[in-house]
């Protein structure tokens, strides 16, 4: 069976740098949560990128969350209104 070479996410840089911002915050804001949430889905069961998998996990871990809990309060985030600010608008970031 062939070894499966790890990948390398066309987001990776910019979603290290999100990683490096969320990593010492400890009072999180509702931006922050959805960004740990979006990069969750993005990178589970993604071949490459391992720093910035373990670095997820870590931010869980920092804010004593598990998935099922930030996913849930990502939700109601998402239900009560915008959480990306209008210069994100018209860019799909969720590749």
């Amino acid at each position: 069976m062939a070894e499966v070479k790890d990948q390398r996410h066309p987001q990776y840089t910019k979603d290290r740098q999100i990683v490096n911002d969320l990593l010492p915050q400890s009072a999180p804001s509702n931006r922050d949560y959805a960004d740990l949430a979006r990069l969750i889905v993005r990178y589970k069961g993604f071949v490459g990128a391992r720093d910035i998998q373990a670095d997820l996990i870590k931010v869980l871990n920092n804010w004593q969350l598990t998935e099922e809990a930030l996913f849930t309060k990502t939700r109601a985030i998402h239900e009560v209104g915008k959480v990306y600010i209008a210069q994100d608008e018209g860019q799909d970031d969720w590749a």
